[in-house]
């Protein structure tokens, strides 16, 4: 029995080693002497870049940027290009390029490389940024407010850490359009890229270590400037855009940024969903960065300047109908405050509209009720006026779009398990004059009684997530117990994401994932067979969409969510192997498949049942191996062990990817109750583990979890091999017995 070898294995090992990779002392060379400032800025000025964003009205933005290779690299931060946005270079003689690609870029590092079609460029030299120290002399360089190439001295502050990332901190103003400049030493050597200003003073600001941006020039991930300007570009198949703005869409939320075009800078989002006839019913989720704008629901358009708007305002929820292109012709037809509301959260709009009358609510509680007519049928979507910036979510039409309520019985029995959970300890009501007639008393008694309300309100947090995850291993194990081929291994890694994280919407990366087969389904290649298909594919993925392996952070949780994955680009072998077959498989080319080689998960290919077995290592963008080549990379032997190369199951892939969730947690020292759920859903799919099984034990004992404890015990103690040591037995009755004891 496959558990019983496990067993046997798990109680003799010793100990569990972690290998450390020795590091190569830099080589050793005489620094060139410290320049002027004056020098510095006449010599450095040719390398120096003005990164202008190109929207539909102009100009939406402006960055700076630095010369990297001579053949016309120019390294900048991610925020300076944003997304879906034409990018003009200017050089310091004035000459402009359009940017051809984005050919490296890295959202957690917020870095770019973006190449121009030019040669014999001046690039900078990259120093060193884990030899700079505190107090060395800097400058930094860039176009503060878009007003040039400007140059400011001052020193290196330290070395920080910024939300889990080294920076450089550093005593210089960063400006509006310093983002992307460089940061060079008194010899002229980057030492690191701007960043962001400090929220505390004007003066202090901060850089990214030029050592990263070295990672990006040896693993680009280019994407094309047409593939590019399609990123989280809204679909224009569901939305229609009027007046100006900028709405993209990106993981299921819709973005509107910059002022619209109308008065009041207002613009809309309309659906191109039909919007059902008499009574009808539409909703989204807003959350504002400002609540002197306004955004929401708008509704009844005749896609000019007529439809009614919903939103908040300053606070307040307003209903307007706007019957024309400026203020003279707009109707406020409610502006209320509302308890319900919750400024600079996510707040739940609804918007009923019947015949008569028009109902709106906020959080699930009305706030409005108005009988005007003035505006019927039409189209429903989103508004935003003034410069807010909004983000939207889970925009639907129907005809009742409000909770159902629960079933009387139903209620009842669930608040009563509720109840019984956090052992209910009702308070006596008391009025104001009681507790006045000693107040002291009363509020030591408050007090109490409010930590123990706390203290349920904790219990209770943690029931809900117990709950949820055990809702998400009970979807996974229902597609797990399909057919092999039938199993979307797709949806389980979604799964897998949202067992920590329920805000994850996945039908929006299902919906993602259907986009990159429809670019696909009917490109020649795919259907020529699966060499052809293979070469395609890795075109798509790493030459045109940029995925790649991770360069940072490899343990990180965000590698194996496959959400992060799609939406970043970036990912552990397993999670882009995952991507690469299902993708296949969708579009119906033959023989890929998951490899789980020792080391590292790939991707293996046939061209047909006896043809030879390829490789593609999806963490160096798509690298084609033979089985041979593969070994020498991976093994001391220069061969596999046996079964290495045979196709592997979506379930055990899940389980190597629920094992990688499990290893980022215990190599992060986090607590023992939060490796735990991942525990339960190794062992929910795969209950022979006996690894896993004591590991559990362990860990419940520790926890208190005696009950547990004793159930993973007498697991063991049952499904000991009969050919066991007798002492590890005993071992085990030993413990079995300790946990009674307690």
């Amino acid at each position: 029995m496959k558990h019983s070898i496990l067993l046997l294995s798990v109680f003799s090992m010793c100990s569990v080693g972690h290998l450390c990779a020795a590091t190569k002392s830099a080589s050793q060379s005489k620094a060139p002497a410290a320049k002027t400032t004056a020098d510095l800025a006449e010599s450095i000025a040719p390398s120096l870049v003005k990164i202008t964003q190109l929207g539909r009205e102009g100009t939406d933005g402006i960055g700076s940027g630095f010369i990297v290779s001579a053949d016309g690299l120019i390294a900048t931060n991610l925020h300076v290009i944003g997304e879906a946005r034409r990018l003009q270079i200017e050089m310091h003689d004035g000459k402009t390029h359009d940017v051809t690609a984005i050919h490296a870029s890295d959202t957690h590092l917020d870095i770019a490389l973006l190449k121009i079609d030019a040669k014999g460029l001046k690039p900078l030299p990259l120093g060193d940024s884990a030899k700079v120290r505190q107090g060395d002399p800097i400058i930094a360089m860039g176009a503060p407010e878009g007003l040039g190439f400007s140059i400011v001295q001052g020193v290196l502050s330290a070395t920080r850490d910024i939300d889990g990332q080294d920076m450089l901190q550093v005593a210089v103003p960063i400006e509006k359009g310093n983002s992307g400049g460089p940061l060079l030493d008194m010899q002229g050597r980057v030492l690191g890229i701007l960043t962001l200003k400090s929220l505390k003073t004007d003066n202090l600001g901060f850089a990214m270590p030029v050592n990263l941006l070295k990672t990006l020039i040896e693993k680009p991930n280019p994407v094309p400037m047409s593939r590019w300007l399609t990123i989280g570009v809204i679909n224009a198949k569901l939305w229609k855009t009027h007046l100006g703005a900028q709405w993209t869409q990106h993981a299921g939320v819709i973005k509107a940024e910059f002022p619209g075009a109308g008065f009041g800078g207002r613009a809309l989002c309309l659906s191109t969903q039909k919007v059902p006839e008499d009574t009808f019913e539409i909703a989204t989720t807003v959350r504002l960065d400002d609540e002197s704008g306004a955004a929401g629901l708008t509704f009844c358009a005749d896609g000019g300047d007529k439809h009614y708007g919903f939103y908040p305002s300053g606070g307040k929820l307003r209903l307007t109908r706007f019957d024309g292109p400026d203020v003279y012709s707009w109707t406020i037809l409610a502006d209320v405050p509302s308890d319900a509301y919750k400024p600079g959260e996510a707040n739940d709009l609804r918007v009923r509209v019947e015949p008569a009358r028009i109902v709106c609510f906020v959080n699930g509680k009305q706030v409005i009720e108005s009988d005007d007519t003035g505006l019927r049928g039409g189209s429903a979507g989103l508004c935003k006026f003034r410069t807010t910036e909004a983000e939207f979510r889970n925009f639907s039409i129907g005809t009742d779009l409000a909770e159902t309520p629960l079933q009387p019985e139903v209620a009842s029995k669930l608040r009563s398990k509720v109840e019984e959970f956090v052992a209910a300890s009702a308070t006596t009501d008391k009025t104001l004059d009681g507790l006045l007639e000693n107040p002291a008393a009363a509020r030591r008694v408050l007090i109490e009684q409010r930590r123990k309300l706390e203290e349920e309100v904790v219990k209770l947090r943690e029931l809900e997530r117990e709950l949820h995850r055990r809702a998400m291993t009970k979807e996974i194990l229902a597609e797990l117990a399909r057919p092999e081929p039938e199993i979307n291994l797709l949806r389980c890694a979604l799964l897998l994401a949202r067992h920590d994280n329920p805000e994850i919407e996945i039908a929006t990366y299902l919906n993602s994932f259907k986009a990159m087969v429809a670019d696909l389904k009917d490109d020649p290649e795919i259907q020529k067979g699966t060499i052809p298909a293979v070469k395609r594919l890795n075109r798509y993925l790493f030459e045109e969409n940029g995925f790649h392996g991770s360069r940072h952070d490899y343990g990180s949780r965000s590698n194996s969510y496959l959400n992060e994955v799609l939406d970043d680009r970036e990912g552990l072998p397993i999670t882009l192997s995952v991507l690469y077959v299902e993708l296949a498989s969708a579009l119906g080319v033959q023989g890929v498949f998951g490899v789980p080689l020792p080391g590292k998960f790939m991707v293996g290919y046939r061209d047909g049942p006896e043809g030879e077995l390829q490789l593609v290592d999806v963490f160096e963008r798509g690298k084609l191996l033979t089985v041979a080549q593969a070994a020498l990379d991976l093994t001391e032997s220069g061969q596999f062990p046996d079964g290495s190369l045979d196709p592997t199951t979506k379930q055990t892939i899940l389980l190597r990817m629920l094992r990688n969730l499990m290893s980022s947690v215990f190599d992060d020292s986090r607590s023992l109750r939060e490796s735990l759920p991942y525990l339960n859903l190794v062992l929910a799919i795969d209950p022979t583990s006996a690894a896993e099984r004591l590991t559990r034990a362990q860990m419940r004992q520790r926890l208190g979890e005696k009950a547990g404890a004793r159930e993973d015990v007498n697991w063991l103690i049952t499904n000991f091999p009969e050919n066991g040591p007798p002492e590890l037995m005993q071992q085990l009755d030993r413990w079995m017995q300790s946990l009674r004891e307690e």
